[in-house]
């Protein structure tokens, strides 16, 4: 891939006439150079942004009940604050596509990897539970930012190659997911016990995701600079093209009228209330089973960790079936098995209930793969993603206020359970319907 510009067929380019013209003169050629790192950085960009989706939720999983202690909230506050993630990533979501019109994709990426670092540095200094929403809300507008718009950018500069660089990505996302879920309780140990030092450490990564992104940010900016053309110079008047930029507004479906958008969101929403609510609950399902809270999280952390191989086989099979619906029904009756499991024999067969819930919540990356190939362009990708994501996410947020309250006035987890098992059935029809072979386009 280059960023050498680009001089568009339906803009034509005028030249001043001359009596006696001089040889040609070829643009500049200094983008060049970035054209050899440019591929590569960006890989090392995604896969770093991928890592930060969700550290900022898993390892607040894992001190959930430290955190209720420490900031003295109820269990149904509790089950608010694991309904902050999908709120956010419905309400900063939508903003996501004017975002990169206006300043690009990966501009959008970069400070939202910023958000999610200061987000995550200042949550541990909250007073209350006001001020923790507030910086947890600031972290995770940065990951719905990003969230929606890796399909698009993945779809934009690897377009032949959208299942192994969605794989790729997805398989990172999943690896950050689950190395908060394992680590972040004994890395509060060893920070010596607080569960502040043990949230705010991940900002660190955060941090480090913002570097990469960087030097891309300024290359697309200095190609999107109107820049000498290839022609015959004039005395009087320079010709020149304005290369397009990364961002530019662009004709698209309106992806509100396509049933396979509003299958694909709904299909997007269950999986989101299924994987949020084991995030926020699965360690306290099992400590509350007689489970140590180390283990617990360690368990949350085999869940998660469950998407790193799977993450990246799965895009790859669905890019090569014209059809998706057959892998949405394996993955939902794994997790039909596993809340089976959680309200039968939670702690007897604790490791295979959390195997079996992490091949369910990888409905997410086959979610992002759908969302690639249901439409043809890179405008498309990025009204559909932002629309199923925004829709999914909200219909998303009902679910782990409901499991807290129903846990809190049960006493148990038999109605959380009943309840998110039953979730499973709607999420496979809806996930059937989106995965047919058909686009955004063609229907909208």
């Amino acid at each position: 891939m280059s960023d050498e510009p680009q001089i568009p067929t339906h803009s034509p380019v005028r030249v001043t006439p001359r009596s006696a013209a001089p040889p040609p003169r070829t643009a500049p050629a200094a983008a060049a150079p970035s054209g050899r790192w440019l591929p590569r950085l960006l890989v090392v960009g995604l896969v770093l942004a991928a890592l930060n989706l969700r550290p900022a939720i898993t390892s607040l999983g894992a001190l959930l009940e430290e955190v209720r202690t420490g900031l003295h909230m109820s269990g149904g506050v509790a089950g608010l604050l694991t309904s902050v993630p999908p709120l956010c990533f419905a309400v900063f979501g939508v903003a996501a596509p004017r975002l990169a019109r206006r300043f690009g994709g990966a501009a959008v990426v970069c400070a939202g990897m910023a958000a999610i670092a200061v987000g995550v540095a200042c949550r541990p200094f909250a007073g209350g539970t006001p001020g923790f929403l507030a910086a947890s809300a600031l972290a995770l507008a940065g990951i719905a930012l990003s969230n929606v718009l890796m399909p698009a950018v993945v779809k934009r500069y690897f377009p032949d190659r959208v299942g192994t660089m969605t794989g790729l990505y997805s398989m990172a996302l999943a690896l950050g997911t689950s190395l908060a879920a394992a680590v972040t309780v004994p890395l509060t140990a060893a920070l010596g016990g607080g569960w502040r030092a043990g949230l705010g450490v991940w900002a660190a990564l955060a941090a480090l995701a913002v570097l990469p992104w960087i030097p891309v940010v300024r290359d697309h900016r200095a190609a999107a600079r109107p820049v000498p053309s290839v022609g015959v110079p004039s005395a009087g008047a320079v010709p020149s093209v304005a290369v397009p930029s990364e961002g530019a507004p662009a004709a698209g479906p309106r992806v509100a009228r396509s049933r396979t958008a509003w299958a694909l969101a709904c299909f997007f929403g269950l999986q989101a209330t299924g994987a949020y609510i084991t995030m926020g609950w699965l360690p306290q399902i099992f400590r509350d089973a007689g489970v140590p809270a180390g283990t617990a999280g360690v368990l949350l952390a085999v869940t998660m960790v469950m998407g790193v191989p799977l993450a990246f086989v799965i895009p790859r099979v669905a890019g090569r079936m014209r059809q998706q619906g057959p892998i949405v029904v394996a993955l939902g009756l794994a997790g039909l098995a596993g809340y089976a499991g959680l309200l039968t024999a939670p702690a007897a067969g604790a490791w295979l209930w959390a195997v079996l819930l992490g091949i369910s919540n990888c409905a997410f990356p086959l979610a992002l793969t759908m969302i690639g190939m249901r439409a043809r362009t890179g405008t498309g990708v990025v009204r559909l993603s932002a629309f199923a994501q925004c829709a999914g996410y909200l219909l998303s947020i009902p679910g782990p206020i409901l499991v807290g309250a129903l846990y809190q006035h049960s006493g148990g987890w038999t109605a959380p359970l009943a309840l998110m098992a039953g979730l499973i059935v709607p999420q496979m029809a809806a996930g059937v319907l989106a995965g047919r072979d058909r686009t955004v386009e063609d229907e909208a």
